[in-house]
């Protein structure tokens, strides 16, 4: 599961200027647009476009499954990454308003087995707020080699409870897929009952999204969509990983026309009551709410709010925004990486505001692999140590390096530069660090926007 990229920028870079109006041909814009991104290769998957209240527009662009050919489509069924948090957040607040969960309160009165040094200042709130300063344990050296393991909330949780903290609660803002990890645990303690059941029992089945559910690999899920990375060597099927990692920071799958009920309830009482929601989607440190990105646009002589979320999870893009002065929506949800799903998102609305689009920017040319022979990599050959379970050993056979991390299988690495080496297969690259003598003293994984480095010990 990646970190996802937010859209607190959006005030700066929308500028929305001209009330919408009764557009002809909508629908034909927004597919030209949409068309523009799947054929410029940084669009693939299915979006939704609604206008005051009512779906003008939904699409599938593309391949579900690239290798039975079938075509992405308006019920084809995607794993949200982490917008699934916005799902934890109303589970949250929901038992707020029930009694059953204060939002002051420090997360070892509903979790004591969670050390108490830390525990016993961290809130409910800076959970949900990303200012816990819980290190986020998808950027954690080793997380590839754990996240395929079957696991459970209170083992997994142990992973990271004992890291020492990035700052001080409520001091700063970092984004954490560890504090919604244990609002979901923290929501099982109360309830009594499995994520997914008080899930499905408290928004599912009211909101009749029988298309959206807590994902598992080895359940059969009709309409389900296949993940793909592209990579400087080609497309591949992305790497797995088992749902109960993601949990409720990134777990759920959906569909567009599922996502647009889930905004028609949000404009209702049916979840929670209006001072709730007001509370859900207040703005707290970097414009970040209870798992929206509350943020501002100018439409004509009015400033609006724009709510918005994006999610990433191996394979999967996806985005979802909202703007609820005009009950204006977009969804965009992709099997492909989604390295484009927010730009897709932004140019989709300003058709509905009849702005001029932005369209698909060039993106720069991937490396090109180059020919290294067996003396320059050979320095490269050893162990390097991540963190202290975590190990990535590099071999050569001839002029031919490979890598192998702990629990994980041998990956071949292709040269872009003497020192710098895609990993076949997977968005990742491996480069190798000399000291002032030329002796080679550490490699950097770089991988889902973390730079990880490691010594070489052997």
């Amino acid at each position: 599961m990646k970190t996802p990229f937010f859209c607190s920028f959006l005030a700066a870079s929308l500028l929305l200027q001209v009330p919408a109006t009764q557009a002809q041909n909508v629908s034909k814009q927004l597919d030209a647009l949409a068309t523009q991104y799947a054929k410029a290769g940084q669009f693939n998957g299915t979006v939704l476009v609604a206008e005051h209240g009512k779906v003008v527009f939904a699409k599938g662009y593309g391949l579900a499954n690239r290798e039975w050919n079938q075509p992405n489509a308006a019920d084809t069924k995607f794993r949200l990454g982490s917008l699934t948090k916005q799902f934890t957040s109303m589970l949250v607040m929901q038992l707020v308003e029930k009694g059953q969960l204060r939002l002051d309160a420090p997360i070892s009165t509903y979790l004591p087995d969670y050390p108490k040094a830390t525990g016993d200042k961290i809130t409910l709130h800076h959970l949900l707020t990303h200012t816990s300063g819980i290190p986020n344990y998808t950027a954690q050296p080793g997380f590839e080699a754990i996240s395929i393991l079957p696991t459970t909330p209170a083992a997994f949780v142990r992973t990271f409870a004992g890291l020492p903290l990035d700052f001080e609660p409520g001091t700063a803002f970092r984004y954490s897929n560890s504090g919604y990890f244990l609002l979901g645990a923290i929501i099982e303690k109360v309830a009594g009952k499995p994520y997914a059941q008080v899930l499905t029992e408290n928004i599912l089945q009211p909101l009749h999204m029988q298309d959206t559910g807590y994902d598992q690999s080895d359940i059969i899920l009709p309409r389900r969509a296949s993940g793909y990375d592209h990579t400087p060597t080609g497309v591949y099927n992305t790497s797995y990983i088992d749902m109960a990692v993601p949990y409720a920071a990134g777990s759920l799958y959906s569909t567009v026309l599922d996502l647009y009920k889930w905004d028609k309830a949000l404009y209702t009482k049916q979840l929670l009551s209006e001072a709730g929601k007001a509370l859900m989607f207040k703005a707290y440190k970097n414009n970040y709410a209870y798992a929206w990105t509350n943020s501002k646009a100018v439409i004509g002589p009015d400033t609006v709010t724009l709510l918005g979320h994006s999610g990433h999870v191996n394979g999967f893009g996806t985005y979802l925004l909202r703007t609820p002065k005009d009950h204006n929506l977009v969804v965009v949800l992709d099997n492909e990486g989604g390295p484009a799903v927010q730009e897709v998102s932004l140019d989709l609305l300003r058709v509905l505001y009849h702005r001029p689009t932005t369209g698909p920017k060039p993106v720069p040319p991937a490396p090109k692999p180059i020919a290294v022979d067996a003396a320059t990599v050979a320095p490269y050959v050893g162990k390097y140590q991540l963190s202290p379970t975590f190990f990535i050993t590099v071999k050569a056979e001839g002029s031919q390096l490979s890598a192998q991390a702990t629990g994980q299988q041998p990956f071949v690495l292709v040269a872009t530069a003497p020192t710098r080496f895609t990993v076949q297969g997977v968005p990742a690259e491996v480069e190798f660090v000399k000291n002032a003598s030329g002796t080679v003293e550490k490699l950097i994984l770089h991988q889902g926007g973390q730079d990880s480095p490691g010594a070489k010990v052997e």
